[in-house]
């Protein structure tokens, strides 16, 4: 009480009170720790307004400075190096062993789960290449693997996200080099979707990305200057069969429309070669035709040519040439001709493997500037297309054959299956993309 007293009397003698530091100036609500109002400042401090900032924490600036002086003390990288050098060193670290650095402590787990450790390896030429492979099991169920190329080895990745675990006729793309989108489908409860989700294989894990603007499924897409483009398919309702295009823009994370196609159309094979997006499918009437489509012009136009009718699935565009396979276990490889419009012979590897649906080749991708066949049973053939010498006798790097462990155990699983009688459906391939990281 006596000394309330003689701070009001120092305050009517014109006396100065120093207050204690706050964060804002110009609020004194708590410019002592017994006024807990801005009523009980008034009787001390004239002319105070009610404050309508939130409470203010007197320790801010203090804990401000603390923050900083953790991080002066924070742990290097690596003990006895600079960081810069140390993440030098942990650039170069193979990709396999990812996961167990980011086990090793907070600082190394913030570090491979940022964009700028894998933007560094990528600039520098670093980045791995994985092929991924998406199959459906005998349940229906979906399955996925990766293939590291470097130790030869499947490697284990988290579970598809369930509203895609038993999805037919969905899309699959890469954006980015390292964001592997699912998209579209069927579900077998609530038809076809809009839905849109992603993969990052710089954190092992999947996300959620905007809905397309049409429920499709069994549709075309591709990769245009890192953008996705859909068009075709079916949907339930009265115009089953769809004309409708979109194009995903992941800088802009949203999708547009783009022009219809010609003619409503349900494709099985597509391909971007020299700047186009050529679709082939059935059309309303179960006819077989083929469009192309121009992204700078944003225009379909009907294709007829010796492209299209000798084109089968699959098929690569790599180094400006088209690919396709000529044999259905991806023994042979033919190349398209522009000149004479037509199909020509281009490698034969003499290794015919047979014609069963296991040995089936299912997939064509780029890998590491080589042409990768990968097949239901999950064996691969690398081919070097870009060697002058295309004889397999002569050239015994022209053509190598991997086999991985998932080879003999999808052999093995069809065989109990055949067994016991159900021949039904057997495991196969319905995507496969590449990712880098």
């Amino acid at each position: 009480m006596n000394e309330s007293v003689e701070h009001s009397s120092r305050a009517q003698r014109g006396i100065r009170i120093q207050a204690p530091l706050v964060d804002s100036v110009s609020c004194y609500c708590k410019v002592d720790s017994g006024l807990k109002t801005a009523v009980g400042a008034r009787k001390f401090v004239p002319g105070t307004k009610i404050c309508i900032q939130p409470d203010i924490n007197p320790n801010a600036h203090r804990s401000k400075t603390s923050r900083r002086e953790r991080n002066r003390v924070q742990p290097p990288l690596l003990p006895g190096l600079p960081d810069d050098l140390a993440i030098a060193c942990l650039i170069r670290v193979p990709r396999v062993e990812h996961r167990k650095l980011r086990l090793v402590c907070k600082r190394w787990y913030r570090l491979l789960m940022g964009n700028f450790y894998y933007s560094l390896r990528k600039s520098l030429g670093m980045a791995e290449e994985w092929v991924y492979v998406i199959k459906r099991e005998r349940d229906r169920r979906i399955s996925w693997h990766a293939f590291d190329p470097t130790y030869q080895l499947w490697q284990s990745l988290p579970p598809v996200p369930i509203e895609y675990s038993e999805a037919l006729g969905f899309g699959c793309a890469v954006l980015s080099g390292c964001h592997l989108y699912l998209f579209g489908g069927k579900d077998p409860i609530r038809g076809s979707m809009r839905r849109v989700i992603f993969y990052s294989a710089r954190t092992n894990k999947w996300h959620r990305a905007p809905d397309m603007l049409r429920k499709r499924h069994c549709f075309g897409s591709c990769v245009i200057n890192n953008c996705l483009y859909v068009a075709g398919g079916e949907c339930e309702g009265i115009h089953r069969t769809l004309r409708s295009a979109e194009v995903y823009d992941p800088n802009k994370n949203r999708w547009s429309f783009i022009s219809d196609m010609s003619s409503a159309m349900l494709p099985f094979i597509g391909v971007v070669h020299e700047g186009l997006w050529f679709l082939k499918g059935l059309g309303t009437r179960r006819e077989v035709m083929s469009e192309a489509y121009s992204p700078i012009t944003n225009t379909w136009t009907t294709v007829s040519d010796g492209m299209v009718a000798g084109w089968r699935n699959p098929s690569i565009s790599l180094n400006g040439q088209l690919y396709a396979l000529d044999c259905q276990d991806g023994c042979k490889l033919r190349v398209y001709d522009g000149a004479t419009d037509s199909w020509t012979k281009f490698i034969d590897s003499k290794l015919h493997f047979g014609s069963s649906r296991a040995l089936e080749a299912a997939a064509l991708v780029s890998l590491n500037g080589k042409l990768c066949i990968i097949r239901n049973n999950m064996s691969i053939s690398l081919v070097d297309v870009s060697s002058p010498d295309k004889r397999v006798e002569s050239n015994p790097d022209l053509w190598e054959n991997i086999a991985g462990k998932g080879q003999l155990r999808t052999l093995v699983s069809n065989l109990l299956f055949s067994i016991a009688g159900r021949n039904g459906l057997k495991s196969h391939i319905v995507h496969c993309q590449v990712l880098q990281a």
